[in-house]
């Protein structure tokens, strides 16, 4: 049991007895829809995912149980890891166009007229 100071993981893997390590549940603490469907719609563009799908347990409950299950044996693990990379070089992507077209607007405002 934990502590009151003690922290909970953000990140659990839960497996069913028997099963392989290409099939497994992972349970992400304080996330919601925001990252449980973007992060399916990267991990399904991987060629060795068999399966993936997320559901949150309850509204009132901020976790969501992502499951992957892969072909070939690759431990899910990997596609898990390669979505999160890849989906964090998106949104990175995103923010530096922003930022960059929010600079040439301040830029040309500051233009005096002619």
């Amino acid at each position: 049991m934990a502590g009151e100071g003690e922290k909970k993981p953000v990140l659990e893997m839960v497996q069913a007895d028997g099963a392989d390590e290409g099939c497994v549940t992972f349970v992400l603490h304080d996330e919601d829809h925001t990252l449980g469907n973007s992060l399916r719609y990267m991990v399904m563009k991987n060629a060795d995912v068999e399966f993936c799908g997320y559901s949150i347990t309850h509204p009132s409950e901020s976790k969501i149980n992502f499951r992957i299950q892969t072909r070939g044996g690759i431990p899910a693990t990997e596609p898990l890891r390669k979505g999160l990379n890849d989906l964090s070089d998106v949104c990175q992507h995103v923010l530096n166009t922003f930022q960059a077209r929010v600079d040439e607007f301040k830029a040309k405002q500051e233009q005096p007229m002619e």
